[in-house]
């Protein structure tokens, strides 16, 4: 009877594990299938190549233009520049934690660095507004305290937890034999990591960085209160201290003032689909490595 009844329990674990599997799938296909249903009618009124070519976001003049390319851009100014500060600070802070610290110091280090994922991105975005920008402004000599390179900052920030935890897990997975080992032909303990344990751990790191990516290209609040929101071209490392516009920012400033079923409400679920596709494609390739032969997994 005991039996029984743990293989009725065994049996519907694993059917609910398959139906959340298989419900999570589905979500996502629905999610791209909304996005195409509503998003392909604008190839009526724009053809794709005007839409990636395009340097004017103008949805509301007459004739309405709806180039993606300064969305584009700006979301990865924004991100690219968030990027350059995440890794370091994010890889930096993982081997510090996996590696340096003492076991007392790892017990509230990784969950602090954590806690920086609860904070709403709003807090985040009131912070960069009032108080971040317009000092940098002032010692920067800047026209206006909203720019891309605060945006990148501030992303920064949201996505080192992510780069940290993930990359914090893929160096204690490497084996402690492979240190050990290492220090017993006389490396030093920074050999050990620099040479042994960082490449041991290379695809779990690469895929923090990629899922980092994934956190500061989706994020969208903060970017919509800092920076500037203007949908211009930025040209070069000049483009870092102008207003640009990002993706997500642009659906979330207008798609609640947009008429349905119109060429600006098509443009706007057309930008969500590029979005997607950028976000999952990411992903994937984060997925990729993390899984491939050879390297350590999480």
């Amino acid at each position: 009877m005991r039996k029984t009844t743990q293989r009725i329990q065994e049996w519907v674990m694993e059917r609910t594990i398959t139906l959340a599997g298989i419900a999570a799938i589905v979500f996502v296909l629905l999610i791209f299938g909304f996005l195409l249903r509503d998003s392909l009618p604008l190839l009526h009124t724009a053809s794709p190549a005007a839409l990636l070519t395009d340097t004017r976001w103008l949805p509301t003049s007459e004739p309405p233009r709806f180039g993606l390319l300064p969305l584009l851009l700006g979301s990865l100014y924004v991100t690219f520049g968030a990027l350059v500060l995440a890794v370091p600070l994010g890889l930096g802070c993982a081997v510090f934690i996996a590696e340096v610290a003492p076991p007392r110091w790892r017990e509230w280090l990784k969950p602090a660095v954590e806690l920086l994922a609860a904070v709403p991105s709003v807090v985040f975005g009131f912070v960069g507004m009032l108080m971040v920008g317009p000092w940098l402004a002032e010692r920067l000599q800047l026209p206006i305290g909203q720019f891309a390179a605060l945006g990148s900052l501030l992303l920064a920030f949201m996505a080192i937890p992510t780069i940290v935890s993930v990359a914090e897990d893929a160096l204690t997975a490497v084996p402690r034999a492979l240190r050990d080992n290492s220090l017993a032909m006389g490396a030093t303990e920074w050999q050990t990591i620099s040479r042994i344990t960082v490449p041991a751990a290379r695809s779990g790191i690469i895929a923090a960085c990629l899922l980092g990516l994934g956190r500061a290209i989706g994020e969208t609040m903060t970017v919509l209160m800092v920076t500037g929101n203007a949908a211009v071209i930025p040209h070069g490392l000049a483009g870092f201290m102008q207003p640009v516009r990002t993706m997500t920012a642009t659906i979330a400033a207008e798609m609640g003032e947009t008429a349905y079923h119109t060429p600006h409400y098509y443009a706007l679920f057309m930008v969500g689909l590029l979005l997607f596709g950028i976000t999952l494609v990411t992903n994937m390739i984060a997925d990729v490595i993390v899984h491939r032969a050879g390297g350590v997994k999480l």
